[in-house]
């Protein structure tokens, strides 16, 4: 199974509709994908190459690549780059392990049960700004979000890291 076959079984679960010009995707499936791009474009150091931009033009002033330009990928119904899934889910789980989550965080990569994380929790770890991009980019409130991303995001770490380790890039392609 595939990273957009659980996705795609998110999409009719709880709070799971569709949203207009989203390509048919979720509101859950845009903000877990969204946080985890989010996550990948925060934690570019200065020597890193750019996550590749997408072909749409920029909207609201913004550069068409960069971050902007691969959520617009995103919520358009495009693919994610394979780099950007393997830096997200290791930026997330290094967040969390910064806010003192550390073991929740590594329940999700580990091979064995997933630990639950709070809403509040998360949203410590989460930072301000990843919040209030993805509450404008999914549409979602800032308490449907955390529940959401709350409930999800251990999944999707999990299924991310079958072998209890983060992702090679090679390995996140052939997840994607």
């Amino acid at each position: 199974m595939g990273l957009l076959d659980v996705l795609n079984g998110m999409q009719n679960g709880p709070r799971g509709e569709a949203t207009a010009g989203s390509g048919g995707m979720s509101k859950i499936t845009m903000a877990l994908l969204g946080l985890l791009a989010y996550k990948a474009y925060k934690g570019l150091g200065p020597n890193q190459p750019s996550p590749p931009s997408a072909p749409a033009p920029a909207q609201r002033g913004e550069e068409p690549g960069g971050l902007a330009g691969i959520l617009r990928t995103i919520f358009g119904g495009g693919s994610v780059p394979p780099n950007v899934l393997g830096r997200g889910v290791g930026n997330t789980v290094r967040d969390l392990e910064q806010s003192g989550h550390g073991e929740i965080a590594r329940s999700w990569v580990g091979r064995g049960d997933n630990q639950k994380i709070t809403p509040q929790k998360l949203e410590a770890s989460l930072g301000d700004d990843a919040i209030r991009d993805l509450m404008e980019r999914t549409g979602m409130n800032r308490d449907d979000l955390l529940d959401a991303l709350s409930e999800h995001l251990p999944r999707v770490i999990d299924h991310l890291t079958p072998d209890g380790r983060l992702p090679t890039e090679q390995e996140a392609a052939r997840m994607a």
